[in-house]
């Protein structure tokens, strides 16, 4: 049986490491510390800059039409108006994906969308929905619900949903946020004024 011996890689004359192999070596050691250099000035840019995270809020809302028959059919008409708000002093944010459902006691009633647009730096945009709902069939405890809420002169709204928002740290990279915004929007059903409650997203 012969011996079996091990090849040894050549590199070179005189077991010296080829310059090919030193420069790949130094190249991916350049982009390595460039990678780290381009994190670095991102986060100390996020640190100089310290943003408020965009949000979308209800700013001011009204009733202006609830009505129900004996039939168990209500209709409903809202105003609803949502703040888009950019709290960065140094970069424009951007919202995208907007999708915000409204109900009542589980009925869906409209959804809410926007097309993509930009806030500019530390201002807010104001977006401005009404809403008229075809009749919504109720079930007996629902039609009970609508008759306690005019007794005792309050009716609430579910409103949830979410946006994209996203805003550039200087030329190197961007963050991305997901705003959900989840609230209950109350109302005198007498006279259709809102009740003024704390309704603002939360971002991850």
């Amino acid at each position: 049986m012969h011996p079996k011996f091990k090849r040894k890689l050549a590199t070179g004359r005189h077991d010296r490491t080829n310059p090919l192999i030193w420069l790949i070596a130094v190249l991916c050691t350049i982009i390595a510390i460039a990678v780290v250099i381009a994190g670095i000035a991102v986060f100390i840019a996020y640190l100089v800059i310290h943003p408020r995270i965009p949000t979308i809020s209800v700013t001011n809302a009204h009733l202006d039409l609830l009505k129900n028959d004996y039939a168990g059919l209500l209709q409903t008409q809202l105003t609803i108006v949502l703040r888009a708000q950019n709290g960065n002093m140094k970069a424009h944010a951007t919202f995208s994906y907007m999708r915000f459902n409204i109900s009542y006691q589980g009925q869906d009633i409209a959804v809410l969308v926007a097309d993509p647009f930009e806030v500019p730096k530390n201002t807010s945009k104001d977006l401005n929905y009404v809403i008229q709902s075809s009749s919504i069939p109720l079930t007996p405890d629902q039609m009970e619900k609508v008759d306690d809420s005019w007794k005792k002169n309050e009716i609430s709204f579910n409103l949830r949903g979410y946006a994209r928002t996203r805003w550039r740290v200087g030329p190197i990279d961007s963050f991305k946020f997901l705003a959900h915004l989840t609230c209950d929007l109350k109302f005198h059903p007498l006279n259709g004024t809102y009740i003024p409650s704390r309704c603002t997203s939360k971002s991850k």
